[in-house]
């Protein structure tokens, strides 16, 4: 269980609330252990009267049990509302926190992994870890509780029976730690599975347009069958494996049942035990029934907890390749200059730039042209660092890129993607989601200047439509331009056009560069592009061959 060792933490946050959680868990097992003996007491008392009638004692009796029965529940209902809110607090605490390390992961970081397993790390492993915060360490910590208290009740009983009745204990406690084992490599690799599973949804819905064109349904309906299959497969082995602690707790409280019954039955006639006590014994046992009987779950639960926080920890201790050491807030005025940058992929190997060096001063637009994969993308990815090069350096205003604030440097940066993204939103959010509080005018005057303003008018809801899954209500153009418009809103000291206009005609192209001549003169533009008439506005011209 050392992943869970990492949880240790939040514990220690949270400490007051499970504290009282602690003490509710002792009362309520108390007060539930406290009226056993008063059953016994009544049971005797009837053999001793041998009448039914009216007892003042029996009364008594009743009246302390049904007592003890009401604070048993109270306690109880406190227990839950102390450590179940405690495991939802972390749990709130968790998610955030792998929310943050996404936000802090780079490029090359998110191709290493599926977005269905980063999905399920967020949602199947995180409920499976709150489980563990909050069932899994109740209910073991109420059933320690609960066998030291009736262990000490039983021991003030009968000293031998209490011996007799307890031996089986450490032999179940053995079998459940073997068990346990088992069932922790069996949830890692159901784990997976359902990661699996995941990540071939979320991919065959990104794609269902290619799906649907070749006419493929069949086929990815049998490809998921196949990986459902497998998770059931598994699911099936970790369940049938979690019901052997059942069978075990249910085998064991039957043979303390008999050894009761038969001890029980000796000392009674022997005049060492009365009726009364051997039904506290039976009561005792039986009361221990369900908190044992949860063993095999809690167990189960715990295990799966361990694998799931594993798979937490080993995203969460990758160290972080995009790191910010300046906080300071500071205007940008758009000098850019690569000193022998180089770059390698290193999810392929692929060296996409070698010892490039350019200079392009405030003001001023760059374009850059050159063959597919001549690393033409990969300038406006270490422009916005969401990459780093490999070697050489990105001097911004004459200081190194790396030794900027970033978030402060992004604030004046407009990029316009390649591969034109729209949030599943209004057209007016996609928009105005680069500024803080845009308002409809604003956001209306750059729809025009990016030429998409004629199309949006026309919508049913104008700038009210909701544009769909990645925009997926637009075409490809309408998409592009008011991804420009998104950029130009910011009115930004560096604008980047990653071959943003390749969707348009040529005619829609120059209306957009027309509309944008005074946003450019206003700042560094630099401009990817394969076509001639977006380059020959530019101040100057860097042509790319390929690397090797």
């Amino acid at each position: 269980m050392n992943a869970l060792k990492t949880l240790n933490p939040y514990f220690w946050k949270h400490k007051i609330l499970l504290f009282w959680g602690f003490l509710f868990i002792v009362l309520s097992n108390f007060f539930n252990i406290f009226k056993v003996q008063f059953v016994g007491k009544s049971v005797d008392q009837l053999s001793e009267s041998g009448k039914l009638g009216f007892n003042k004692e029996i009364l008594i009796y009743v009246g302390i049990i049904v007592g003890s029965s009401l604070l048993t529940g109270f306690f109880t209902f406190m227990m839950r509302q102390t450590i179940i809110v405690a495991s939802r607090r972390i749990e709130y605490e968790l998610k955030n926190k792998i929310f943050s390390k996404y936000q802090e992961m780079s490029l090359s970081q998110y191709k290493k992994t599926t977005i269905g397993d980063l999905m399920n790390r967020l949602s199947e492993d995180i409920v499976a870890v709150r489980m563990y915060l909050g069932p899994g360490v109740m209910y073991v910590a109420n059933l320690l509780v609960l066998l030291i208290i009736t262990s000490i009740f039983m021991w003030r009983t009968n000293e031998a029976m209490t011996l007799w009745t307890l031996i089986p204990l450490p032999f179940l406690s053995f079998a459940i730690y073997k068990v346990s084992s088992i069932i922790n490599q069996k949830s890692k690799t159901m784990q997976k599975s359902q990661s699996a599973i995941s990540t071939f949804v979320q991919d065959s819905f990104s794609g269902i347009r290619v799906i649907k064109f070749f006419a493929k349904e069949k086929y990815i309906e049998r490809n998921y069958g196949v990986k459902v299959s497998d998770y059931q497969n598994k699911a099936l082995d970790l369940a049938k494996t979690e019901s052997y602690f059942f069978t075990i707790i249910i085998f064991v409280i039957g043979l303390l049942n008999v050894v009761i019954l038969y001890i029980g039955g000796q000392k009674y006639i022997g005049n060492e035990l009365s009726v009364g006590k051997i039904a506290d014994f039976f009561l005792y046992v039986n009361t221990l029934i369900f908190p044992f009987s949860m063993v095999g779950w809690v167990t189960s639960i715990n295990q799966r907890a361990e694998a799931s926080m594993s798979r937490i920890n080993e995203f969460l201790e990758q160290p972080t390749e995009i790191i910010n050491k300046n906080f300071e807030q500071y205007p940008i005025k758009g000098d850019i200059e690569f000193r022998n940058v180089s770059y390698v992929y290193p999810n392929t190997g692929i060296k996409a730039l070698e010892n490039l060096s350019f200079k392009v001063n405030a003001g001023e637009s760059l374009a850059i042209m050159g063959k597919t994969g001549s690393g033409k993308s990969t300038i406006a990815l270490l422009l916005c660092r969401l990459i780093d090069p490999t070697e050489g350096e990105i001097l911004i205003d004459g200081k190194n890129l790396k030794d900027h604030n970033l978030e402060n440097y992004r604030k004046f940066i407009g990029y316009i993607p390649q591969e034109s993204y729209l949030f599943s939103d209004t057209i007016e959010n996609n928009i105005g989601f680069a500024i803080d509080r845009p308002t409809r005018e604003k956001v209306m005057e750059y729809a025009k200047k990016a030429d998409v303003h004629k199309n949006i008018i026309h919508f049913k809801e104008q700038y009210k439509t909701m544009v769909g899954e990645r925009g997926v209500m637009l075409s490809g153009g309408q998409k592009q331009r008011i991804c420009i418009a998104r950029a130009l809103i910011k009115e930004p000291k560096i604008l980047i056009f990653d071959d943003a206009l390749s969707a348009l005609d040529t005619e829609t192209e120059e209306n957009i560069l027309q509309n944008i001549d005074q946003e450019i003169e206003n700042c560094t533009s630099i401009i990817i592009t394969h076509r001639e008439s977006s380059a020959k506005r530019a101040d100057k011209i860097l042509n790319l061959t390929e690397v090797g």
